[in-house]
């Protein structure tokens, strides 16, 4: 029976921070209980989908048809009757376009490593049918391999007659958008494509796209007429495969086909693109089936004949997750069956999860250390593909494997649905008739391919009013906490935080309405990650029975455990910590940008004093500055965040950018504009 308090998703998962969020989802870090695997759940309600709805359900029906290893594996759908749950594999290094970003413009060499593994993903795609028509750097996650993965196909199409019949939808990102699309002419998807791939290279060798204007009309236009300039660190290679891609007649580009071999491609390879599936899903692991056997105490036939109807529920999840965990070396094995444990509650409370953890004595000093999302540099050979130094691992430094308080930072995952429409900056409205039944038009001639911490909010400035007050850094305003918190010694103050707004905040509003959040009903009520803490779920209340006897019972036994959680609360260290006297210290991150400076807090303060300059309304969170952008209509437009923080080696202060919603391109001009002003 379908339920809308996520508890048929809390059977299944521990759900922690949010790593990601666009138009109208979310997308939140989780383990899988059984497997102790990493995912992602993008959570999506129907009232905000609205005639987005269709969307998703093509993007679900898509990804349940699609499996390769360049391909985001979609793991378990639960939907219910107001929000759909989807569980996604994780890729904890991010978006190809924060990597381009990061590195300015990428080599030739690594260029051809990530654009192999794109045509490998569009040539799979294309041959089960599908045509993508949203390719972009912000559809292309890093997974922990430094592999690409492709995600995003609400926008795809499957023409019933194949690739080769005509398509009419105009959808997609402007700037990828191919000529015909944006001229409204029936296209053929997988050219469109094509095109689509030309712009990212670009934008992989260049660090920029090809074609960009702020007004549309002028964008569309150099579309249109097919010219872009030509960098001079382009080789003639590379100059000539994107002439050949970006072609504006479309029976004229080169085709997915040939593109497997194509010499710019097979340079330093001695084989072809490997197009297809390394992981069918007509394949079933013997070792999982007897895993999961022996867990389910059923046959191995009957395990097979359950896992084979692939319905992409709890089954379908815990054997392909079993699947990742033997690829990456590890143990198949699952964890214990939970207690059933209760998950309903009533609309006025939520369920309450203890966050008890045991931490080892030294954590403390490491806590604040970050490892880095790029696990390591790449080397192209002359003569085969590409080869990554692994670092050392957990298991190999003994003080690090005993730190599960340790938060690893989780880059903003581009899971969440927000793409632009073909009209710039603004999201697509799509009916992809194209996959529905009607009329079948004729194919059109051409080559087609189809192959087999603690609170501290300041508010931001708004519509341009002066600030208030004056602001300042973390560490001048720990002296003003401690006055507030002797001050109120007699309430809870755990979190007691110094609220101040930039501009346009009610200096009358009460301090404790400005510091307290209250829960919003309905909300999944998530556990701060820990890497480490594979062996834990969550402890749920077990709700009162209504049997006199039980209650009698349960106020003897209830006494005892009030008792032991006292003892075991005296002999845990406290883990709640005042405000951080200083920045974070982190390892080196690709989306860290580095300054010369030392002081941090003069790092921030010149970055507080830029943001008001750049219309940008932020709220402070010790040294996070978590920021956004309003269009003439008070429409959110852009969120992004901003960290001030000190890296290990070198021992310099840097700052961390993340992208959360909004325009890609915009947030990398606006972030640069901020920082350079800054002078940092």
């Amino acid at each position: 029976m379908p339920v809308d308090n996520a508890a048929e998703l809390l059977k299944y998962y521990e759900v922690y921070e949010t790593i990601g969020s666009g138009g109208f989802a979310k997308v939140k870090l989780g383990r899988h209980i059984l497997t102790g695997e990493k995912v992602a759940i993008k959570i999506m309600d129907k009232k905000d989908l609205g005639n987005d709805l269709p969307r998703v359900k093509i993007e679900i029906e898509a990804m349940k048809n699609l499996s390769h290893q360049h391909v985001c594996r979609l793991y378990h759908v639960i939907e219910t009757s107001t929000k759909i749950f989807m569980v996604l594999e994780h890729c904890p290094g991010g978006e190809l376009f924060d990597y381009i970003i990061a590195k300015a413009r990428l080599s030739e060499e690594e260029t051809r490593v990530f654009f192999r593994q794109i045509v490998s993903a569009l040539a799979y795609v294309h041959s089960q049918g599908y045509a993508h028509r949203d390719l972009k750097p912000e559809n292309l996650l890093i997974d922990e391999n430094h592999n690409l993965k492709l995600i995003d196909f609400g926008l795809c199409a499957k023409p019933k007659g194949g690739l080769g019949y005509e398509l009419k939808t105009c959808c997609g990102s402007p700037a990828y958008a191919a000529p015909e699309l944006i001229q409204g002419r029936a296209y053929i998807g997988s050219e469109a494509d094509v095109w689509s791939m030309g712009v990212l290279l670009y934008a992989l060798l260049c660090g920029f796209l090809p074609f960009d204007d702020d007004n549309c009309m002028v964008l569309y236009r150099k579309i249109t007429r097919g010219h872009y300039d030509h960098p001079h660190w382009l080789s003639p290679g590379s100059i000539l495969l994107l002439n050949q891609m970006m072609q504006v007649e479309p029976k004229l580009r080169v085709t997915v086909r040939q593109l497997l071999d194509h010499p710019w491609v097979m340079e330093g390879y001695s084989s072809p693109v490997e197009w297809r599936s390394k992981q069918p899903l007509g394949h079933v692991d013997e070792d999982c089936i007897t895993e999961m056997a022996v867990h389910l105490k059923r046959s191995r036939k009957s395990t097979v004949q359950l896992v084979s109807q692939w319905k992409y529920d709890q089954t379908t999840a815990t054997y392909l997750l079993l699947l990742a965990k033997k690829q990456r070396g590890k143990p198949v094995r699952l964890r214990p069956e939970p207690p059933a444990q209760d998950l309903t509650c009533s609309p006025l409370q939520e369920p309450r999860y203890k966050t008890t953890l045991h931490f080892c004595e030294d954590e403390d000093e490491d806590e604040d250390a970050e490892p880095p999302v790029i696990l390591g540099p790449l080397e192209v050979p002359s003569g085969g593909p590409w080869v990554r130094r692994s670092p050392r691992t957990q298991e190999e430094n003994p003080r690090r494997a005993c730190t599960p308080g340790r938060k690893r930072a989780e880059p903003a995952s581009a899971y969440a649905i927000d793409r632009e429409r073909i009209h710039p900056r603004k999201q697509a409205n799509v009916e992809n008739k194209e996959n529905v039944g009607g009329a079948t038009p004729e194919p059109r001639g051409g080559d087609t391919f189809a192959l087999p911490a603690p609170r501290t909010p300041v508010s931001s400035r708004r519509h341009g009013r002066p600030p208030k007050t004056t602001l300042t850094t973390p560490n001048n305003n720990s002296q003003r906490h401690s006055h507030n918190d002797s001050s109120s010694s007699n309430n809870n103050s755990g979190h007691v935080a110094d609220t101040r707004r930039a501009a346009g905040s009610s200096s009358e509003q009460p301090p404790e309405k400005q510091c307290v959040e209250q829960p919003v009903e309905g909300e999944l009520e998530v556990l701060p990650f820990s890497p480490d803490r594979r062996s834990r779920s969550l402890d749920i209340a077990t709700p009162q029975s209504d049997s006199a006897q039980k209650r009698k019972a349960g106020k003897v036994f209830g006494s005892l455990e009030r008792g032991l959680d006292k003892v075991i609360t005296m002999l845990t260290p406290s883990k709640k910590k005042a405000l951080r006297d200083g920045p974070r210290r982190i390892k080196a991150q690709y989306n860290v940008t580095l300054t010369s400076q030392t002081n941090a807090e003069q790092v921030l303060n010149q970055i507080l004093s830029v943001l008001p300059e750049k219309n940008v309304d932020f709220v402070q969170k010790g040294y996070t500055l978590k920021c956004r952008t309003r269009s003439d209509f008070g429409k959110v437009t852009l969120q992004f965040e901003l960290e001030v923080c000190v890296l290990c080696r070198p021992p310099v202060v840097g700052v961390r950018r993340q992208r959360l919603k909004g325009d890609a391109w915009v947030y990398k001009h606006l972030v640069e504009d901020i920082l350079s002003t800054s002078r940092v």
